[in-house]
C-alpha cells in the first residue's frame, strides 16, 4: 500500500528536468518557426499560381488577336491584288476584236468578282473573330490586374510574417544558447542525442499513467518514481526522459512491501 502525506502538495520538479523542459519548449518552438519559414516560398508560389495562369491566358488571347489581325491583313492584300487584276481585265475589254474573246474575258471577270466576294467574306469573318477575341483579351487583362493585386496582398502578408518569425527566431536562439550553457554537459548531450533520434521530443510527460511520447502505458512503479522526480527516469519503450504532467503531486512515500505489490499487480496485468 502507498502512504501519502497530504500536507505536502504541488509539483516539485527536479531542477535538471525544469531546465530540460524549458529547453525543449524553446527547441520545439524554434523547429515550428523554421518549418513555417520553410513553407513561405511554397505559400508564395501557391499565391502566385492564379496570376501565372491569368497571365498565360492573356498571352494566349493576345497572341490569337495578333495572329487574326495578321491573317486579316493578308486577306486584305489578296483583295487589293485581286481588284487590281479585275480592273486590268475590264480595261482590256475595249481592245478585244472578237465576240469569243469578249465572252471569255467577261467570264474571267465574273469569276474574279466571285473570288473577290469570297475574300471579302473571309475578311468580315476575321474581323468578327478579332472583335470577339479582343473582348476576351480585355476580360483576361482585368483578371490579370485582379490577380496581381491579390498576389501583392499575399506577398506583403508573407513578407511581414517572415520578418516577425525571423525576429522571434533570433530571440529564441539567444535564449536557447543561454539556457543550454547552464545545463550539465553530459545531460545536455543525452538530451541532444535523444532529440536527434526521436526527431521531436527528448522528454515526454507522463499523463494518466501513459508516456505521451510513445503513447504506451508506463509501469505503475515507474510512474511513482517519475512523480517523486528525485532522479531522471526514462520510458522503457521509447527511452525518452520522463516527467510528471498529471497535476499536483502529493509527497509519495512507498510503504514497506509496496514495490513488491506493485510488481505483482504489473505481472497480473
Amino acid at each position: 500500500m502507498l502512504v501519502t502525506d497530504r500536507g505536502k502538495q504541488g509539483l516539485h520538479l527536479n531542477p535538471h528536468l525544469s531546465s530540460l523542459i524549458e529547453l525543449q519548449t524553446l527547441d520545439l518552438r524554434i523547429a515550428e518557426i523554421r518549418e513555417q519559414r520553410r513553407k513561405i516560398p511554397e505559400r508564395l508560389a501557391e499565391a502566385e499560381a492564379p496570376l501565372r495562369e491569368a497571365a498565360r491566358l492573356l498571352k494566349e488571347t493576345t497572341d490569337s488577336v495578333e495572329a487574326l489581325v495578321k491573317e486579316r491583313r493578308a486577306r486584305e492584300r489578296d483583295l487589293e491584288a485581286h481588284e487590281s487584276q479585275t480592273e486590268k481585265l475590264k480595261a482590256r475589254l475595249s481592245e478585244l476584236k472578237t465576240n469569243k474573246e469578249y465572252q471569255a474575258y467577261l467570264f474571267e471577270i465574273e469569276m474574279a468578282n466571285k473570288k473577290k466576294g469570297e475574300i471579302e467574306e473571309q475578311i468580315l469573318i476575321l474581323m468578327e473573330k478579332i472583335e470577339q477575341m479582343q473582348r476576351t483579351a480585355k476580360d483576361a487583362q482585368a483578371k490579370v490586374t485582379e490577380a496581381e493585386r491579390a498576389f501583392g496582398r499575399e506577398k506583403k502578408t508573407l513578407e511581414e510574417l517572415e520578418t516577425k518569425l525571423d525576429a522571434e527566431l533570433s530571440e529564441l536562439d539567444r535564449k536557447q544558447r543561454e539556457l543550454a550553457a547552464t545545463i550539465d554537459k553530459g545531460l545536455f548531450d543525452r538530451y541532444t542525442k535523444l532529440k536527434a533520434v526521436r526527431k521531436d521530443m527528448a522528454l515526454a510527460p507522463v499523463r494518466d499513467g501513459v508516456c505521451q511520447g510513445c503513447r504506451l502505458q508506463v509501469p505503475p512503479q515507474l510512474v511513482a518514481e517519475v512523480k517523486r522526480s528525485t532522479e531522471l527516469q526514462t520510458c522503457p519503450y521509447c527511452h525518452r526522459m520522463l516527467y510528471w504532467d498529471g497535476g499536483p503531486v502529493e509527497d509519495v512515500r512507498v510503504a514497506p512491501g509496496a514495490e513488491k505489490a506493485d510488481d505483482e499487480v504489473g505481472e497480473a496485468v
